[in-house]
């Protein structure tokens, strides 16, 4: 029998500056449209998220302010924010990974993270101040965006069944807030307003008690992969998040065949614990009404999304870290990204 691995410890940290009302004045000053301004407006106090976090330092109010990173609308070169993510990037991670107990006898180390690029990279960075041994195997899962915990979890379940006396560090780190545009129109402004910074950390073994990483799935939509971009430019990474992206999804989880795939055929309404990435209101709305998810379902998505935003790779390691105290019987989680696609994983609580 192959072992059975499982999740026993998560940590999760973020800055200390809360940007999200600023950047809500910011963005509103940029509508010339008074119609356009309202409906920002109305957006905005609809988006069911109350904060979002920065490692940009609060320069007397916000990174737009004097003193700031974005000063008088200044936009940094790429350059400059990977210099910043380079900083700030290893510390945040590390600052998850002290939320973990015990990460003694580490023997693998896989980062996910999507908004910077580093050589050393940050699998290294994070090892080195870790004090990890030089024989530990690194992963980097890079640029897969918002569905990349997945990813690293599923690439941990499978160091854990070829290797039962694995000791897999999983981590995800994601400075969105380095990647601020000079956007005048309504939708990008729109999809700038969902994102903050994060980072999370896992420890995944065959033994303890924790929750138990089964089968996984995977889907692709076909004709979707403009609906979720990120575009490399001079000036940071521009996010590109269609508005057709919602209503695409639901119909993607409506198809009983796809349904089926999600939760290995059990219904929907017999899973009691549901970590679905909270990539924005309207995104978790879809995802309850396609599945016909009692309105209680998504609540620690919704919770994270309240407290933190989207914190792309991260943010379904916080809707797990929520679940994890409930000990559940049977969940799935769930995470969209670039492509359009759509990754998950079946769990439980074991041990």
């Amino acid at each position: 029998m192959p072992a059975s691995p499982r999740i026993v410890a998560i940590g999760a940290a973020v800055p200390s500056h809360d940007i999200h009302a600023a950047f809500i004045g910011w963005a509103r000053q940029r509508l010339t449209d008074r119609r356009e301004a309202a409906l920002f407006d109305r957006m905005a106090a609809r988006s069911g998220i109350g904060h979002r976090w920065s490692v940009l330092p609060d320069a007397g109010g916000s990174p737009i302010d004097v003193g700031g990173f974005y000063e008088g609308g200044a936009m940094p070169p790429t350059s400059a924010r990977m210099a910043l993510y380079a900083e700030h990037a290893p510390a945040l991670a590390l600052e998850a990974i002290g939320a973990l107990p015990d990460i003694t006898d580490i023997t693998h180390l896989v980062v996910a993270s999507c908004t910077g690029f580093v050589a050393p990279g940050i699998d290294q960075l994070i090892a080195a101040r870790l004090g990890l041994d030089g024989s530990v195997e690194r992963l980097l899962v890079g640029f897969m965006g918002c569905y990349a915990a997945v990813t690293a979890l599923k690439a941990a379940r499978h160091i854990v069944r070829s290797e039962p006396e694995a000791r897999v560090l999983v981590v995800t780190v994601e400075l969105s807030t380095l990647h601020l545009q000079p956007e005048t129109g309504i939708e990008p402004l729109l999809a700038m307003l969902q994102f903050g910074d994060g980072a999370a950390a896992a420890l995944v073994t065959s033994k303890g008690s924790g929750l138990s990483l089964d089968d996984s799935f995977a889907a692709t939509l076909p004709d979707s992969h403009a609906l979720i971009r990120w575009d490399i430019g001079d000036t940071g990474f521009a996010m590109h998040l269609s508005g057709e992206v919602p209503a695409r999804l639901g119909a993607a989880l409506a198809d009983p065949a796809t349904r089926a795939k999600l939760t290995g055929g059990v219904d929907p309404a017999e899973i009691d614990s549901w970590a679905v990435h909270a990539g924005g209101r309207s995104i978790l709305d879809a995802v309850e009404h396609a599945l016909a998810l009692d309105p209680k379902a998504l609540d620690a998505s919704r919770g994270v999304l309240r407290d933190y935003g989207n914190m792309s790779s991260s943010t379904l390691m916080f809707v797990l870290a929520r679940l994890f105290e409930a000990r559940p019987r049977r969940g799935v989680a769930l995470a969209f990204g670039p492509g359009l696609a759509a990754e998950g994983l079946r769990f439980g609580w074991t041990g």
